[in-house]
Protein backbone atom coordinates (compact mmCIF):
# COMPACT_ATOMS: atom_id res chain seq x y z
CA UNK A 1 0.00 0.00 0.00
CA UNK A 2 1.01 3.57 -0.54
CA UNK A 3 0.75 6.02 2.32
CA UNK A 4 -0.96 9.28 1.42
CA UNK A 5 -2.16 12.29 3.35
CA UNK A 6 -5.58 13.90 2.96
CA UNK A 7 -7.42 16.65 4.74
CA UNK A 8 -10.94 16.11 6.04
CA UNK A 9 -13.34 18.43 7.76
CA UNK A 10 -13.94 17.97 11.47
CA UNK A 11 -17.46 16.75 10.73
CA UNK A 12 -16.17 14.16 8.26
CA UNK A 13 -13.68 12.83 10.81
CA UNK A 14 -16.31 12.68 13.55
CA UNK A 15 -18.74 10.81 11.32
CA UNK A 16 -16.04 8.43 10.10
CA UNK A 17 -14.91 7.71 13.66
CA UNK A 18 -18.50 6.97 14.60
CA UNK A 19 -18.89 4.62 11.64
CA UNK A 20 -15.54 2.99 12.37
CA UNK A 21 -16.52 2.30 15.96
CA UNK A 22 -19.88 0.88 14.96
CA UNK A 23 -18.43 -1.34 12.23
CA UNK A 24 -15.22 -2.34 14.03
CA UNK A 25 -13.13 -1.02 11.12
CA UNK A 26 -10.36 1.55 10.96
CA UNK A 27 -10.76 5.02 9.46
CA UNK A 28 -8.29 4.01 6.74
CA UNK A 29 -10.35 0.92 5.87
CA UNK A 30 -13.53 2.99 5.60
CA UNK A 31 -11.81 5.55 3.36
CA UNK A 32 -10.35 2.81 1.12
CA UNK A 33 -13.82 1.25 0.78
CA UNK A 34 -15.33 4.62 -0.11
CA UNK A 35 -12.62 5.25 -2.73
CA UNK A 36 -13.18 1.78 -4.23
CA UNK A 37 -16.93 2.38 -4.44
CA UNK A 38 -16.35 5.74 -6.13
CA UNK A 39 -13.95 4.26 -8.67
CA UNK A 40 -16.37 1.45 -9.55
CA UNK A 41 -19.32 3.79 -9.95
CA UNK A 42 -17.44 6.44 -11.92
CA UNK A 43 -18.77 6.64 -15.46
CA UNK A 44 -16.47 7.19 -18.42
CA UNK A 45 -16.80 10.57 -20.05
CA UNK A 46 -19.28 10.76 -22.92
CA UNK A 47 -16.61 11.55 -25.50
CA UNK A 48 -14.70 8.35 -24.68
CA UNK A 49 -17.89 6.28 -24.80
CA UNK A 50 -18.78 7.65 -28.25
CA UNK A 51 -15.25 7.08 -29.49
CA UNK A 52 -15.32 3.44 -28.31
CA UNK A 53 -18.73 2.84 -29.87
CA UNK A 54 -17.68 4.43 -33.17
CA UNK A 55 -14.64 2.17 -33.33
CA UNK A 56 -16.83 -0.92 -33.70
CA UNK A 57 -19.45 0.46 -36.08
CA UNK A 58 -19.25 -1.40 -39.39
CA UNK A 59 -16.56 -3.74 -38.11
CA UNK A 60 -18.62 -6.88 -38.69
CA UNK A 61 -20.76 -7.97 -41.59
CA UNK A 62 -23.59 -10.47 -41.97
CA UNK A 63 -24.83 -12.61 -44.82
CA UNK A 64 -28.35 -11.27 -44.36
CA UNK A 65 -29.65 -7.74 -44.67
CA UNK A 66 -32.35 -7.72 -41.98
CA UNK A 67 -30.20 -8.35 -38.89
CA UNK A 68 -31.20 -5.06 -37.29
CA UNK A 69 -34.86 -6.05 -37.52
CA UNK A 70 -34.63 -9.77 -36.74
CA UNK A 71 -31.58 -10.00 -34.47
CA UNK A 72 -33.48 -11.90 -31.76
CA UNK A 73 -34.48 -14.63 -34.19
CA UNK A 74 -30.93 -14.94 -35.53
CA UNK A 75 -29.49 -15.12 -32.01
CA UNK A 76 -31.98 -17.79 -31.00
CA UNK A 77 -31.14 -19.82 -34.09
CA UNK A 78 -27.42 -19.49 -33.40
CA UNK A 79 -27.70 -20.62 -29.77
CA UNK A 80 -30.16 -23.48 -30.37
CA UNK A 81 -28.02 -25.12 -33.07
Amino acid sequence: MIRTQIQLTEEQVQRLKSLAGASDKSLAALIRTAVDQYLVSEKPDRHSAYRQASAIVGKHTADVEDVSENHDRYLEEAFVE
